[in-house]
């Protein structure tokens, strides 16, 4: 057993997008409970105790290293991309033949399994491996505190911008979705399901606005926008069917799809998920 109570692994676990907001949160608990990680980013930027590879989803080139010796592997899709089947299908595939055994792959609760983009990776990955796990985490509590639009529309100017209305979504802290990777891809047993992480409430852009002018002291609002003219904005830094599908899981809140809470965290973790008000008290912001 490791130091965290996970089964210790012989080969080595592959970490796509390993500077990412979860891939390197996963690479530094792996590595921190002494399994070997092979840390993959476009520029193979060195992880603490990981061995860093160059890798690119659409540079096939770049693949064969990455897989070298790899029985496990954490897959963060391509950013940006509305299709991201047509590159990793057949990554996953050569992945297999390689003698990848295990993979877990980051999805999204407002995708489900067989729906678009990286849902039809999801429909897929039973398929490829006998051991696999989806993490299908709400929206990341991180999209008001890093590098976000959301965070830095708040820094900029104080304001919240969103085609939500007075939808409520289950936030959740990037550091509980690491930890759930962490024990999906180390377990003796992997889930072999889909799992639906959400922090320990829901709520709306408004009780955000709300919680990050109490803890912050600097007044924070949320504007409300319909789904064109958010489609229209985001359109401006993304290509145009990206936007919409953005727009469109907006949308979808306010509709109520995301207006729920899970215990997953709890479940696997062996620890309750962390609240957005204790991630803003504990984390400079």
């Amino acid at each position: 057993m490791t130091t965290d109570g996970t089964t210790s692994t012989t080969g080595t676990t592959l970490v796509i997008g390993a500077t990412g907001t979860t891939g390197g949160r996963t690479a530094a608990r792996l590595t921190a409970a002494g399994h070997r990680v092979r840390a993959a980013s476009r520029r193979a930027t060195p992880v603490a105790g990981a061995e860093p590879v160059a890798f690119d989803w659409y540079d096939p080139a770049t693949h064969a290293a990455a897989l070298d010796g790899v029985d496990r592997v954490y897959l963060v899709p391509p950013l940006g991309d509305s299709e991201p089947a047509r590159v990793m299908l057949p990554f996953l595939q050569r992945a297999r033949a390689a003698g990848t055994h295990r993979a877990v792959l980051l999805s999204s609760s407002a995708i489900p399994e067989g729906g678009p983009a990286v849902g039809v990776v999801h429909q897929a990955l039973p398929g490829l491996f006998e051991q696999w796990a989806v993490l299908r985490p709400s929206w990341f509590m991180q999209n008001f505190t890093g590098t976000h639009a959301h965070a830095q529309s708040i820094r900029e100017d104080g304001t919240i911008w969103t085609a939500t209305g007075s939808g409520r979504v289950g936030f959740v802290d990037a550091e509980d979705i690491a930890a759930v990777a962490v024990a999906a891809l180390t377990a003796e047993h992997a889930p072999n399901t889909d799992l639906v992480l959400t922090g320990p409430e829901a709520l709306g852009y408004d009780d955000i606005a709300t919680i990050l002018t109490e803890v912050t002291g600097r007044p924070v609002v949320h504007r409300r926008l319909s789904y064109e003219q958010l489609r229209d904005r985001l359109a401006a830094h993304t290509p145009v069917p990206f936007a919409a599908m953005l727009a469109g899981l907006d949308r979808a809140i306010a509709e109520g799809a995301e207006d729920r809470v899970t215990d997953t965290v709890q479940r696997l973790t062996g620890r309750p998920a962390r609240s957005f008000r204790a991630l803003l008290e504990s984390e400079p912001w």
